[in-house]
């Protein structure tokens, strides 16, 4: 019997899944994030050696294919890197490099056409249609998008709390909120937990869950910038939907990322915009590990060769 590794390496976690040639996972492993640009090279090597080999533990058993979705792939530098990477590691195994919205399309609707929209760290929306073509809308990384991310929640969240410090903006009941969250006494002292402690993309994004709380005690600001945060993220989507010639067709847009579980307004706001613009469509919280798709990917591999969407040229 083959066995195989599938693994989702997201901005605030990787998860790796050691399973059969039917797909029933035997053990499991975690390790922090593994995004090329937020920790780099060297930290994203480690964290996938570590990960792969508790996985498989002391068995002597190796994988004969190995799926590793992870963002950034679908550029040809970020692509070359990380298989160099997995090169390094060394398993002799067929090795499959996909971005990991792919996973989560495959996880929540194998096989099938869709559209995954990802909110963590980073966001991105990724989809499929009938005649195997795929396209994409986001994932720029924080910089530049990751428009309705935790990251970006989070900083529209500091941004809010400085403006009211400096009298620009609104008053908002984040500002107790990030304070006391930081354990810090006033808002000048951001200034070190931001830029002195080199503070993360996910550290930045963990502070929706104060969003999420200052929204649900009706606070103006937050709702702003979560109805904004909604906005991108059916922007994206729909774009997606639109590219492939989905609109009026049935299928799925499947929701995956922390961030709609730290801010579950933004899964129901989701649940009801999306098929009154994609007639037909459903819409579903993904309701297991993304590396489960990784996991099917990589039984695919191994029995001759998985099925990977071309990106549609228009």
């Amino acid at each position: 019997m083959l066995h195989v590794l599938g693994i989702d390496a997201g901005g605030t976690k990787t998860v790796c899944l050691f399973a059969d040639e039917h797909g029933r996972v035997l053990a499991e492993a975690r390790r922090g994030g593994a995004n090329l640009q937020a920790v780099g090279e060297l930290e994203v090597e480690k964290v996938l050696h570590d990960v792969m080999e508790e996985a498989i533990g002391p068995s002597d058993i190796r994988p004969a294919a190995i799926c590793l979705g992870i963002a950034g792939v679908d550029r040809p530098d970020d692509s070359a890197l990380v298989r160099a990477i997995m090169k390094r590691i060394g398993y002799k195994a067929r090795v499959l490099v996909v971005n990991d919205a792919l996973v989560a399309l495959e996880a929540g609707a194998p096989g099938r056409p869709g559209v995954v929209v990802i909110s963590g760290t980073g966001s991105i929306s990724y989809g499929r249609n009938a005649g195997g073509d795929a396209a994409r809308s986001g994932g720029w990384g924080y910089v530049l998008g990751d428009e309705g991310s935790g990251y970006w929640i989070g900083r529209a969240a500091l941004r809010a709390v400085l403006r009211q410090a400096d009298r620009r903006g609104p008053k908002t009941a984040l500002s107790a909120l990030l304070l006391e969250y930081f354990g810090i006494e006033q808002a000048q002292g951001l200034i070190h937990e931001v830029y002195h402690t080199n503070l993360k993309p996910a550290a930045i994004g963990s502070l929706a869950k104060c969003v999420q709380t200052a929204f649900s005690e009706g606070d103006a600001v937050a709702i702003g910038i979560l109805r904004a945060a909604a906005d991108e993220l059916e922007s994206s989507a729909l774009a997606v939907a639109h590219r492939l010639d989905m609109i009026g067709e049935p299928f799925a847009f499947i929701l995956a990322g922390g961030i709609f579980r730290a801010v579950p307004w933004l899964e129901e706001e989701l649940v009801r915009r999306l098929p009154v613009s994609a007639p037909h469509s459903t819409v579903k919280l993904l309701d297991c590990e993304p590396a489960v798709g990784a996991v099917a990917l990589a039984i695919q591999e191994a029995h001759g060769g998985a099925s990977i969407p071309a990106y549609k040229l228009d």
